[in-house]
């Protein structure tokens, strides 16, 4: 076992440049903004304080690491791909500093030990587990693609063309909003890791998935009893109202949520296509009628009553049928990304420690 440092030199980043152009701009939650200079050609960077600290990004090209994240350069004994996987599997999260403000430092990485092979199997292993990453961005890109066809005919169906004839009403004439509770704390037996489903906006945080059917926690029959949560369909459209405002997914089967979110169970007519992004386009709107003093918090009533335009049967026929094929590619190449995360992630301590032997893998 030898220390990180021997590795690795790292720095913290610094203040982010004003000027805007092509570099991205990188945070400890990743991509924050672009500018036109660079302060790393390549390399890693590291969430260094708050909540987002110990997340790992691995960057190929010249980037901006800013004041809230760490960047880690390699010596010429360590493959970047490899120290990309080798941060990922050491818990860095785990190993901060402080409560109120987390914070990791240089002198925690640097003396943290770790045991790395020769750069020849530090590039077998970094290959092997590429190819999960790979297919899960291609994924991920065929599903971006998708969602901009699916914005556009929304835009231009109801944005660009709407029809004058369309009746005004409010997100109640689009589905039922519906809140959330979360059951005491306090009650172990009201919480359980396979029951009813339980989402939180921190679940949609972790989860930048559009469909959703399970979060950290599920709660028990008791739970759902004994709190006013409500439990609904699939096909929901989930809406955290705050902290913050503005997470959107679709529930893939039965759920119930915390207190932090005004969801819309749309009516079949309606239809969740259209809620969904409907509630897309108008969060602008939705979040500037949000109220509170400590957090802003989109009520209930505020909620039901936000203004919108009823389309036709017809037309709205016309959306639903062109997402259907849409969001069943979404939902399967997401569930597809899940095993390959899982699988992935399940080899990485073991690629990691040795205990499986990356020549003995075919790939």
């Amino acid at each position: 076992m030898e220390l990180l440092s021997k590795y690795v030199e790292f720095k913290n980043g610094k203040k982010r440049p004003d000027s805007k152009g092509s570099i991205p701009v990188y945070g400890g939650n990743g991509i924050l903004d672009y500018t036109d200079v660079a302060n790393m050609q390549s390399g890693i960077v590291i969430g260094r304080v708050g909540v987002y600290c110990g997340n790992v990004f691995l960057v190929r090209d010249k980037c901006w690491v800013s004041d809230n994240a760490i960047k880690a350069i390699c010596h010429e004994n360590i493959d970047l791909g490899y120290l990309y996987y080798l941060l990922s599997s050491l818990h860095l999260n785990e190993r901060r500093i402080g409560t109120s403000q987390p914070l990791l430092t240089q002198k925690i990485l640097n003396n943290i030990e770790v045991d790395v092979p020769g750069l020849t199997t530090q590039k077998k292993i970094a290959s092997l587990l590429g190819l999960f990453d790979s297919k899960i961005k291609l994924n991920n890109e065929i599903n971006e693609n998708l969602e901009q066809q699916a914005q556009a005919y929304f835009q231009n169906l109801f944005i660009d063309n709407a029809n004058s004839e369309w009746v005004q009403g409010t997100i109640s004439d689009l589905g039922t909003v519906v809140g959330g509770s979360t059951p005491s704390k306090s009650k172990p037996e009201y919480y359980t890791k396979d029951g009813i489903a339980w989402i939180t906006p921190k679940d949609l945080s972790i989860n930048k998935a559009k469909f959703i059917s399970h979060g950290e926690n599920d709660i028990t029959e008791l739970g759902l009893k004994n709190s006013s949560a409500s439990v609904m369909p699939e096909g929901t459209v989930l809406f955290s109202s705050r902290a913050p405002i503005g997470y959107i997914a679709i529930t893939s089967g039965k759920v119930t949520t915390n207190q932090g979110f005004k969801s819309v169970v749309p009516k079949p007519e309606i239809g969740t296509a259209f809620v969904y992004y409907f509630l897309k386009y108008n969060l602008p709107i939705i979040e500037g009628m949000a109220s509170g003093s400590t957090f802003k918090e989109v009520s209930g009533s505020t909620m039901k009553n936000i203004s919108a335009v009823i389309p036709d049967t017809k037309t709205l026929g016309f959306f639903r049928d062109f997402c259907a094929p849409i969001f069943a590619q979404q939902k399967i190449l997401e569930e597809q990304n899940q095993s390959l995360s899982t699988l992935r992630d399940s080899l990485l301590p073991k690629l990691m420690s040795g205990e499986i032997n990356v020549s003995d893998v075919r790939f």
